[in-house]
């Protein structure tokens, strides 16, 4: 035995673990932190609290807090891998994302030990693996017969054949000569290209495949690959003289699909779409931006002195509140639509094919809804108001970090201006 104590020997430990190790308590005030902790988490925390967890990660995880709070038993594992996925200034997308492993453990009624752990690597082998996976099971996993259908460039049925009824409920004798976008589009609801945009990308490129929500003649819907391939009868002129269009139904997909969806792409307080996928969303409409022509808008909205509802109220009302307000502007968004928490009480919706006057519409509903919100508490009715700023990806060249920089921009406007607002440019002003 050397002369080295049992407390200078965990400190070394400590001190030495290739893991990011921090100790706090239930309401995450820092006891403990080691140099890999610090480097995680201190360029998260930017100018907030980094003396406490929730606080220095409430930009990039804010649904840890209430993940830690929702946990009952007196000791345990809270979360084990939560992924945090950070994306630090401008230029961000042009590499893979970085992503933290949060794991939280409960050792007492008041203590907790969480680890931080790299795995940006083990993430992009991850997303490879499932878009591989995602086309072979659908060779082997019960992937019914194809249904199989020509067009011509513009868009009239020649032919089906009958798996097309059995797969749609539409009789191919009846859809034959009609536009097939008129007979079959994708659920409106999704996020999926229309057929006639999808028709265009495959004119140009040769062939389209895309997966997602298709209705049915009875209305009904089911998940479906759809390949659109160009076709030419001519070998000395490229241009397509029509289209052959294969449907696969893929049962049973949907199930698991819409599980794991929820899991990765959900906030865990309020249900609303997650920072990472409403980033990952906002690449795909770029493309479809890029591709199509379609208009795209972005509103970004803030509530206003938040942080005085939960110093006055705590934190529980704060979550009802937000919970509150994830529910009154999902219920306003136009089909595509997407409502994300992207940080504390800060949240984003994007709106494909909406241009700025619509997206400024939208928004002053959404301002207006949520100052109709109000929640009880002993100190009796709460309310609130929100700041908001619109942008588009045009008048953004292009460029998502623009977009929302123009967008941010415009909020903090907003709130110089007064708060419970919607930014508007002299332009816009009514």
């Amino acid at each position: 035995m050397n002369g080295t104590s049992s407390e200078e020997q965990l400190l070394e430990f400590l001190y030495a673990c290739p893991v990011g190790l921090i100790e706090c308590d239930r309401a995450g005030e820092i006891a403990m932190m080691n140099p890999h902790a610090m480097q995680h988490l201190l360029p998260l925390a930017g100018p907030r609290d980094s003396s406490n967890l929730f606080k220095a990660l409430e930009e990039h995880a804010p649904e840890l807090r209430s993940i830690v709070a929702d946990y009952g038993p007196a000791t345990g594992k809270i979360c084990d891998g939560h992924r945090i996925f950070v994306d630090l200034g401008p230029g961000r997308r042009a590499q893979a994302p970085k992503v933290l492993g949060c794991t939280v453990m409960k050792l007492g009624v008041d203590r907790l030990m969480v680890t931080l752990a790299d795995i940006s690597e083990q993430v992009v082998q991850e997303e490879r693996l499932r878009q591989a996976d995602s086309w072979f099971a659908t060779l082997v996993d019960g992937t019914n017969e194809y249904a199989a259908l020509t067009i011509t460039a513009d868009g009239l049925i020649t032919s089906a054949n009958a798996r097309f009824t059995r797969q749609t409920g539409y009789d191919c004798a009846a859809v034959t000569g009609r536009n097939l976008a008129d007979v079959l589009d994708t659920d409106p609801a999704g996020a999926a290209l229309r057929l006639s945009e999808q028709v265009k990308i495959a004119g140009r490129d040769g062939w389209h495949l895309q997966e997602g929500w298709q209705r049915r003649a009875d209305g009904g819907r089911y998940w479906c690959q759809r390949l659109v391939v160009a076709r030419s009868d001519h070998a000395d002129d490229p241009r397509p003289s029509g289209f052959s269009v294969i449907l696969r139904d893929v049962p049973g997909r949907e199930g698991a699909a819409e599980d794991m969806r929820r899991l990765l792409t959900c906030d865990h307080l309020t249900g609303a779409s997650n920072r990472r996928h409403f980033s990952q969303i906002m690449e795909r409409e770029q493309t479809h931006w890029r591709e199509v022509g379609q208009p795209l808008s972005l509103v970004l909205l803030d509530l206003d002195h938040f942080k005085t509802v939960n110093d006055t109220h705590g934190h529980p009302v704060g979550d009802i509140l937000l919970r509150r307000v994830a529910e009154v502007c999902t219920m306003l968004l136009p089909p595509r639509g997407v409502f994300a928490r992207l940080g504390g009480e800060e949240f984003g919706a994007l709106l494909p094919r909406r241009d700025n006057d619509q997206a400024i519409g939208l928004a002053e509903a959404m301002r207006t809804a949520i100052g109709a919100i109000e929640v009880d508490t002993p100190r009796g009715p709460l309310t609130v108001s929100a700041s908001l700023g619109c942008a588009t990806l045009d008048e953004a060249g292009g460029s998502i970090d623009t977009l929302i920089a123009l967008a941010d921009e415009r909020l903090y406007a907003a709130k110089r201006a007064g708060r419970n607002r919607v930014y508007r440019s002299d332009a816009h002003a009514a």
